[in-house]
């Protein structure tokens, strides 16, 4: 019975509706389908509900508009991704042939070419500069030229791409759009230092600008001279502002962006040779005891600083060297800076100081000023 009242009520409202509604609408409503008023199949009440409840935005709203269906042809052949990739690659028939007068490394900055491995973790077979991209063989740690070079030539043609020194009024003006810290030309410099890539970057920025930013952070920064010599060599540009870990290379006057030098990217990272142990079980100059002895007062004493992890290390060296005066034995907290990063300084350490490293543990570096301090410390006596 109460379902009954519904129907009714719902009917009654419905009819209501109808008469309160303008003619236009009705007629709108009648006219989208007109083959349904001459069926006999349904009622007139059901017609006009499913009229009324239908969107009156189908034909006005585009997002509520039937899709159109695209007919395909049965000829039309489909499209490979693949192909049209495969087409749009360039195609390297000959090996890229550079003239840079110097054996190209992955970095030039942090490795020693006085210290050969003893070991290769790859094959040298395996190029970081992928397999026929380059007229150099690779040796595992280098691609060596593959003729002599005249360097007399090589620094005339660096100067004369310099030209003329900058007065002091050109260099401040350069210093002051290039030096802050918002500057855009700005290239980053990790622990890899002055790598091969970081030459094709720096070319890169001297198209748009004359100079270019470079901050230094991490191990590099222990040798502030040798990242400078390196950028100065390697690209043929010239430091005009250094301070601290921020340094401007300069272009040149006469620097052509378009012929600049072919600079062939490396695209991948080559793993890292094996090189000899940097920390023997016996110190030279010591016996067992006594580097037991060493490690031991390191362990005990207080660190003479903290390096934290990509941190700027200028000072580290100096400070090292003034405590050599008095102490025989230092330690450097390492924490968080890495067992990798550890070895690193251990290195940079060992040949700037210079000193013994003899002990690696819980991120701790314990240094030994050597035995060569120790006699010259008892001669002046």
């Amino acid at each position: 019975m109460l379902n009954l009242i519904r129907v009714c009520s719902y009917k009654r409202f419905l009819l209501v509706n109808i008469n309160s509604s303008s003619h236009l609408q009705m007629l709108k409503l009648f006219s989208r389908r007109p083959h349904d008023l001459h069926s006999h199949k349904r009622p007139p009440i059901l017609f006009i509900f499913r009229n009324l409840t239908k969107s009156h935005l189908e034909d006005d709203d585009p997002p509520f508009s039937p899709i159109v269906k695209t007919v395909k042809h049965k000829n039309q052949k489909k499209k490979n991704p693949k192909e049209d990739e495969s087409n749009n690659k360039p195609h390297n028939k000959f090996p890229i042939e550079s003239n840079l007068p110097f054996d190209f490394r992955y970095s030039y900055s942090e490795t020693n070419p006085s210290v050969e491995p003893i070991g290769y973790r790859e094959t040298p077979k395996f190029s970081p500069f992928g397999p026929g991209r380059l007229d150099r063989k690779w040796t595992g740690t280098v691609a060596p030229l593959q003729q002599a070079v005249d360097m007399a030539k090589v620094e005339e043609q660096k100067n004369a791409i310099l030209g003329n020194p900058l007065s002091e009024e050109e260099v401040s003006e350069l210093v002051e759009r290039y030096r802050h810290n918002d500057c855009a030309r700005q290239i980053n410099l990790g622990k890899g230092g002055v790598t091969h890539n970081t030459i094709d970057d720096i070319h890169n920025h001297w198209k748009k600008a004359e100079a270019v930013r470079i901050k230094c952070l991490g191990v590099p920064t222990l040798d502030m001279d040798n990242v400078c010599f390196h950028l100065e060599d390697k690209t043929g540009g010239k430091i005009i502002y250094r301070k601290i870990n921020i340094l401007l290379i300069y272009r040149g006057r006469n620097y052509d962006p378009i012929n600049r030098p072919v600079i062939p990217l490396m695209l991948w990272k080559p793993y890292p040779p094996i090189y000899p142990k940097l920390i023997k079980n016996v110190a030279d100059g010591l016996t067992f005891e006594e580097t037991k002895e060493m490690r031991n007062r390191g362990l005990n004493s207080l660190p003479l600083m903290k390096l934290s992890r990509n941190g700027v290390y200028v000072n580290v060296v100096e400070k090292v060297r003034e405590a050599f005066e008095v102490e025989e034995v230092v330690k450097l907290d390492c924490a968080h800076v890495g067992m990798s990063d550890c070895k690193r300084i251990a290195v940079k350490l060992r040949d700037l100081v210079p000193c013994v490293p003899i002990l690696y543990k819980d991120e701790q570096i314990i240094l030994w000023s050597g035995k060569k301090a120790m006699e010259t410390d008892f001669s002046n006596l």
